[in-house]
């Protein structure tokens, strides 16, 4: 087990990915925001914060559930969460927000999940951790917090305050 990201460099990496996007999205007019239940939220909340710090102003945030457009569906018991759009879609640029960027699946289950609410504009994606060397889709982040190579036996985890009561990202191989 090793330690790739501390507490400490988390709120760091935040802070650029929202500078970063604030860069290439200047107008918040035609941009929106959604956070990828269940694990991408607690980034997604983090990182929305510093934006609406960056731009001044409260961004358009929403939270997606992706459980029933998810390919493994039939694998397991899997409990629905939250989703929470409360605006429009049709037409703007969309920046999906998760933790972990691994296969590209769940990006693939997002991007179908969101169709459900309009046509976008364009969809971007910004992760906290890009695992290099597991994609099995070709999907690519716009905005990346940390990239990591790794093996699909290898297990990068997430931790957040919120639920493992420490904010640090490490790798199991």
């Amino acid at each position: 087990m090793k330690t790739i990201v501390t507490a400490e460099q988390i709120p760091l990496i935040i802070k650029r990915l929202a500078y970063c996007i604030a860069e290439n999205h200047p107008d918040l007019a035609n941009t929106v925001f959604i956070g990828l239940q269940p694990r991408g939220v607690y980034f997604s909340n983090r990182l929305v914060q510093e934006l609406n710090e960056v731009y001044n102003a409260n961004v358009k945030y929403g939270q997606l559930d992706i459980t029933m457009y998810r390919d493994d569906i039939h694998r397991g018991i899997h409990i629905p969460k939250t989703t929470k759009i409360d605006f429009s879609i049709e037409g703007k640029n969309v920046i999906l927000i998760d933790d972990v960027l691994y296969t590209g699946r769940t990006i693939r289950a997002a991007i179908d999940a969101l169709m459900d609410f309009g046509r976008p504009e364009k969809v971007g994606l910004c992760v906290l951790v890009d695992r290099l060397l597991t994609r099995e889709l070709p999907i690519q982040p716009n905005f990346v917090g940390k990239t990591v190579d790794s093996l699909y036996s290898d297990k990068v985890l997430v931790h957040w305050t919120e639920t493992e009561g420490k904010d640090e990202i490490i790798l199991i191989d």
